[in-house]
């Protein structure tokens, strides 16, 4: 069950990441290159001076890129925490010496908690990207941010 949880979020995050590369990134991919491809075209620049332009050129994507890997790791990290709360509380549960019947229903109601905890941050990523959309379109992404 936790394998199919894992599954889960792992399918929304990837189909997030696509969603916001089809959307902008692979654009900003593209400018990034067009622009490093005609860094390159002035024969009398020196090489500090193209490898300046050059690192001019993907900065926006590096930025772009690092403010989405940011957002993707504050949601994983609050689903592993709230994951975490769940395996707590059912080691609290179990005492010092549990039954195997204790055991089976701490490992149920864990089970459970965490199918809730998936279902909460699945829900959260509609709004998540469309924040993220918002952003991007905007051109500046805001520098990273703790959670």
């Amino acid at each position: 069950m936790v394998e199919a949880q894992k599954y889960r979020i792992e399918q929304e995050m990837t189909n997030m990441v696509n969603e916001l590369d089809r959307s902008h990134l692979r654009k900003m991919q593209g400018d990034m290159h067009r622009c490093a491809a005609r860094c390159c075209d002035d024969p009398n620049s020196s090489l500090e001076r193209v490898h300046g332009c050059i690192e001019n050129c993907t900065s926006s994507l590096n930025q772009a890129n690092n403010y989405v890997q940011n957002e993707i790791n504050v949601l994983q990290n609050r689903l592993q925490r709230c994951v975490m709360d769940c395996n707590d509380s059912a080691r609290d549960r179990l005492g010092p010496d549990p039954s195997q019947e204790t055991i089976d229903k701490c490992t149920i109601d864990f089970e459970k908690c965490a199918v809730k905890c998936v279902d909460k941050h699945i829900g959260l990523i509609p709004s998540m990207l469309k924040t993220m959309r918002k952003v991007l379109a905007s051109g500046k992404p805001p520098p990273a941010r703790s959670e």
